[in-house]
């Protein structure tokens, strides 16, 4: 995960964190606000490709923007062991930062302009990176993906 963000130009601070029992836990243990926190979730395609869906903490991914915007009339979450095999990480841990595979990244629109909390590829660890830098470094596509939660 270091290794891609170095190969990348991106900077990025891997802090370890006890575990939380909500959002809000993990919030105050980092020392941020909820919504800077962001979930890496995996989204398998209709023709068995995948995406990062980049989701701050307090919103959920809006199913009928996703698919508008990705062009696809059917998205859908896959199982913890799909996605582990779809990135190298367990679910928890999911960071598009050294997936296995460069699949496309889509970074919710209120997250941008942020410095973020993502996870770092193994329990008990945070990934804080610039946001707008990580989406230069994926080429990634930042857009209203969410609704609030």
């Amino acid at each position: 995960m270091r290794a891609d963000a170095t190969s990348r130009g991106l900077e990025i601070d891997v802090v370890s964190r006890p575990t939380a029992g909500s959002l809000e836990e993990a919030a105050a243990l980092l020392g941020i606000d909820p919504g800077d926190i962001v979930k890496t979730l995996v989204v398998r395609r209709h023709d068995g490709d995948f995406l990062f869906a980049l989701v701050p903490g307090g919103r959920k991914i809006s199913w009928a923007k996703l698919r508008s915007l990705v062009g696809v009339n059917k998205l859908s979450m896959p199982s913890a062991d799909a996605a582990f095999e779809a990135t190298g990480y367990p679910r928890g841990t999911i960071t598009p930062l050294g997936s296995t595979n460069a699949w496309p990244v889509f970074l919710d629109e209120t997250a941008a302009g942020r410095r973020v909390a993502l996870g770092a590829g193994e329990h008990g660890f945070s990934a804080f990176v610039d946001a707008d830098a990580l989406v230069t470094a994926f080429g990634a596509t930042v857009a209203d993906i969410t609704d609030p939660e």
